[in-house]
């Protein structure tokens, strides 16, 4: 239950986003991109990205400077080479043939609720999609990693100065943030954006405010007998290492058919990936879960930090760049097979591709259904039989899955740090969440010549076949 109090205190910051936000309607397409780009700059000068992923990591305890460096910047200059030319204000489309045109029109005040795991590139990913599209926005960042988003927005600020629009543009919830806050925010915004836990999510789709929410990441990875085993093993490292597993596409489980199973192992021993044994495993099992939750000591820290919280002591483990556990179960009795956020894969072996499928198939039933599943082959019907016949949104086919579910300059994917995982999800939308969704559009309606059927058109073939 939220209080009178905090209601005020989130009305006044809607209201004073809807003042700011009636004046940037009045902005041209021009100006909106140069705002959008102003806003960008704040992250994209590299003074303020390094200083900005420092602080989220000391904040959060979560992932490493290096790779959020990295990340604020690729996500962000991917998003704005996405929304160079989009057009999102005046007449965005026209057809003719059909008597329609289309008119780009805000959606008014977005609320934003922002995952520790980014508490920078999340924030503006979204805040540049709002922009784009002339709304005002309001970030409800985790406790931990509010201090950054402040500092991001004292960064913004300087750059709306800048350009002379207003600051009220983009706003954060007051410190300390609290669950009651967040959720006053959702009943009192335009559009509600949610990517984190999924108690975030439901609590969004139930709070009356239009939402778009993500599902689970559990991501699975088929590896078959024509693969590419040596860039597999590399790219398989690059993804599940970044940012210490802190993306919710990263790998967190490899199946691997039965005639390269060994030689993928090999593989991985030389990108620095060793398997536990039993003792081992089970040591791993017992720390990383406390009372059904994961533990946040091993949460995406290095695997040095986790050799040392378990405990295991075996030489050079503690120098590995990931570790590996052989799985058989899926389920809650395994909590292998799910979601770890950690610098730990799981490996199952499969028969053969339909063996994978099936493992496949039991491991996103249990948890990530929607997300996506990748697979390193070479054959080229494999990954559109996938399609067909898996309950996710996205087959990433021969690359490093974190970066190439969000969007890559290297494959057609929106940039984007939400994916919308369609109804196996639980989720309104299937697509990387992007500008588009962050807009309405009015629709002109014009008469053209009719284009009348007749019941024969219709109905012919069918009466033929089944009524003669």
């Amino acid at each position: 239950m939220t209080t009178t109090n905090e209601q005020a205190q989130v009305a006044e910051l809607v209201a004073r986003a809807r003042s700011a936000q009636a004046i940037f309607d009045r902005y041209t397409q021009t100006e909106v991109d140069e705002v959008v780009t102003a806003v960008a700059w704040a992250l994209i000068n590299p003074e303020n990205n390094e200083r900005l992923a420092r602080l989220a990591v000391e904040e959060t305890g979560l992932g490493n400077v290096k790779d959020k460096v990295t990340k604020n910047h690729r996500k962000t200059l991917g998003l704005l080479r996405d929304l160079k030319h989009a057009k999102t204000v005046g007449i965005i489309n026209e057809d003719p043939d059909n008597g329609l045109v289309e008119i780009g029109r805000p959606v008014g005040v977005v609320g934003v609720i922002v995952p520790s795991t980014n508490p920078i590139a999340t924030p503006m990913n979204n805040t540049l999609n709002a922009l784009k599209c002339r709304n005002a926005i309001i970030l409800a960042p985790s406790p931990k990693g509010q201090p950054s988003c402040t500092r991001l927005l004292e960064l913004v600020y300087a750059e709306l100065d800048r350009v002379g629009a207003p600051r009220d543009l983009v706003q954060q919830l007051p410190t300390p943030v609290s669950k009651a806050l967040s959720m006053e925010m959702l009943k009192q915004v335009d559009l509600v954006v949610a990517t984190g836990s999924q108690n975030n999510v439901r609590a969004s789709y139930t709070s009356g405010t239009p939402a778009f929410g993500v599902g689970a990441g559990n991501v699975s990875v088929i590896v078959d007998e024509t693969a590419d085993l040596a860039a597999a093993a590399a790219k398989i490292k690059a993804s599940k290492t970044f940012d210490n597993a802190t993306s919710c596409s990263s790998e967190n489980s490899v199946i691997i058919v039965d005639a390269v199973y060994d030689a993928m192992l090999a593989e991985f021993a030389k990108v620095g990936a060793p398997m536990l044994d039993a003792d081992e495993k089970q040591k791993l099992q017992d720390t990383m879960w406390q009372h059904g939750h994961l533990n946040r000591e091993v949460l995406a820290k290095p695997v040095s930090d986790v050799c040392s919280v378990v405990g295991l002591e075996r030489e050079g483990l503690a120098d590995s760049a990931f570790l590996l556990v052989s799985e058989t179960g899926i389920g809650a009795d395994a909590p292998f097979s799910g979601e770890k956020m950690s610098l730990v894969l799981t490996v199952y072996r499969a028969s053969d591709f339909e063996d994978a499928k099936r493992l496949a198939s039991n491991v996103l039933s249990y948890q990530g259904k929607g997300h996506s599943l990748g697979i390193h082959t070479s054959d080229p019907e494999r990954p559109q039989n996938l399609g067909q016949e898996m309950p996710v949104c996205r087959i990433i086919v021969n690359q490093p899955h974190c970066f190439a579910t969000g969007g890559s300059f290297d494959n057609g994917m929106p940039f984007s740090l939400s994916m919308g995982c369609g109804t196996w999800g639980g989720n309104i939308t299937d697509q990387n969440v992007h500008y588009k969704h962050y807009m309405n559009i009015t629709r002109v309606v014009r008469t053209i010549p009719p284009r009348e059927v007749t019941v024969e058109d219709i109905f012919g073939d069918y009466q033929r076949k089944y009524l003669s």
